[in-house]
């Protein structure tokens, strides 16, 4: 290219000046492409930073989900019906409701019951650190489920669905919402042995796989497995391959625009080259005070690993993953063993629930001590439930067998309405029979307070648009502050 010399040679003052320029320009363009607001490739990359229908309540949500179906009777629903009517028959109906179908004997709860908090709470004596945030939980004492199985039922508190193959609550709100944070997934799953139904409780089912969950064991020295780079690999080396994979299929992808699997697989083998650095500091509760470790119970051996899950899942959200989800599966068998279903206590209530509830109790207070210090709480969505009930009546001498018509569910933080108590049981704990609420309620309830409209959350699979809430779901408006 020629240039005409003369009154047109730039200055070194107007070379300067042009050259500062262009480094802002620089700089400014990194800036839009970090949050997202450049066009090009941050605009394919599925996951970009979304808007919401409406502005959210919450930003995140923490779902303790307590394997193996806590007994709503000797847990938060207290009855004292069931307490005066230990060991009489529970056979026959109300001719008004039709109430039972067992023909068992009622077995009262071994724990006692105490109010807590201006709400007046009735929560049970194993729970004394939960007990403090009476006022802070919303209470749902009218859940049910379609299935009495563990995995179906698994399933559907987590897709909507009893059968596989349908995106879980984590990979839609993922779907519609993005990621704000590209050196960490957007929706984390913790587990040490895998619950019942394993990877399909948090699959993406038919969204792109881009959204699926990041499963791992935060017990294992590596929780996330094949992260590390291989040894033969320098870091250099390992970007030099990455950028020509990208190439390649970035040319292949030209010619298929609208298939979405494509930008989502080139985003996962970006995403796991950033995770190595980000995750294992994530994880890494070290970095906590020792105050802080005991708090969450990582200093008993009762509690350490669920302390350890709940620890992390705080972790987690403050460097801005969305959705984290905390399988407990931290109780033993009495041979010793971890059990994949630590609530279900068909031989005996009071060592089971006992047992579970020493795990769990003071890290969860512990969460949501720590996150109302550091002024998270008010959006963070806490959810705290099973897959479904216990029976009313005994199993065995002194035991529980499933009940899918009536569980109790609670939730706290994240625009959540602190101190109420919602729906309600039949006398005996047995049934759901007020504002009974199924998976689609909480579905559109916590999709509402993530900043969606649940039947406007929608994706196109097969020629109709799906949505997590089916055909269904009411949002449970008394719950939301």
């Amino acid at each position: 290219m020629n240039h005409q010399l003369g009154s047109h040679i730039a200055s070194r003052r107007h070379f300067l000046e042009s050259a500062g320029m262009g480094f802002g320009s620089v700089a400014l363009a990194g800036l839009l492409h970090s949050e997202g607001l450049l066009g090009s490739e941050s605009s394919t990359n599925p996951l970009s930073p979304t808007q919401s229908h409406f502005p959210p309540s919450a930003k995140s949500v923490i779902w303790l989900f307590q394997t193996g179906s806590p007994s709503q009777v000797d847990t938060f629903d207290y009855k004292p019906e069931l307490q005066k009517r230990n060991g009489q028959s529970l056979a026959g109906a109300d001719p008004k409701t039709g109430f039972f179908t067992t023909s068992g004997k009622c077995l009262k709860s071994p724990f006692r019951f105490n109010q807590h908090g201006e709400s007046g709470a009735w929560i049970s004596e194993i729970f004394p650190n939960i007990s403090r945030h009476a006022d802070d939980i919303a209470f749902i004492y009218s859940c049910f489920s379609r299935s009495n199985n563990h995995t179906p039922a698994i399933l559907e508190l987590n897709s909507g669905f009893i059968r596989q193959g349908f995106p879980s609550l984590g990979s839609w709100l993922t779907y519609g919402l993005g990621s704000e944070n590209t050196n960490l997934p957007a929706y984390v799953v913790m587990h040490g042995k895998k619950p019942r139904g394993g990877d399909p409780v948090w699959s993406s089912g038919f969204l792109p796989s881009v959204y699926q969950a990041t499963a791992l064991d935060p017990r294992q020295p590596k929780p996330i497995a094949n992260l590390q780079r291989s040894g033969e690999l320098t870091d250099p080396q390992q970007r030099s391959l990455l950028d020509a994979l990208r190439a390649a299929n970035n040319k292949h992808a030209s010619t298929r625009p609208f298939d979405r699997d494509l930008s989502a697989r080139l985003e996962s083998f970006e995403l796991a080259y950033r995770m190595q650095v980000a995750a294992p500091e994530a994880f890494d509760v070290a970095r906590e005070t020792k105050q802080t470790q005991e708090a969450y119970g990582l200093n008993r051996k009762e509690s350490q690993d669920y302390g350890r899950q709940c620890l992390i899942a705080r972790r987690l959200i403050e460097r801005g993953v969305r959705f984290v989800q905390v399988f407990a599966d931290v109780a033993k068998t009495p041979g010793g063993g971890v059990n994949d279903v630590p609530w279900d206590a068909h031989s005996d209530i009071s060592a089971n629930h006992g047992m579970c509830a020493r795990s769990v109790d003071q890290p969860t207070g512990a969460l949501l001590d720590d996150l109302k210090q550091r002024g998270l709480l008010d959006d963070t969505l806490i959810i705290y439930g099973g897959e479904f009930g216990r029976t009313s009546d005994s199993q065995g001498a002194k035991g529980r067998d499933h009940n899918p018509n009536a569980f109790t569910t609670w939730m706290a933080g994240g625009g959540i309405k602190g101190g109420t108590q919602y729906g309600a049981s039949d006398a005996f704990g047995y049934k759901a029979v007020e504002n009974r609420v199924n998976s689609h309620d909480l579905h559109a309830t916590i999709l509402k307070l993530m900043g969606f409209d649940h039947k406007k959350l929608t994706y196109r699979f097969n020629g109709r648009d799906f949505r997590l809430t089916d055909v269904a779901g009411d949002v449970i408006e008394e719950l939301i502050a």
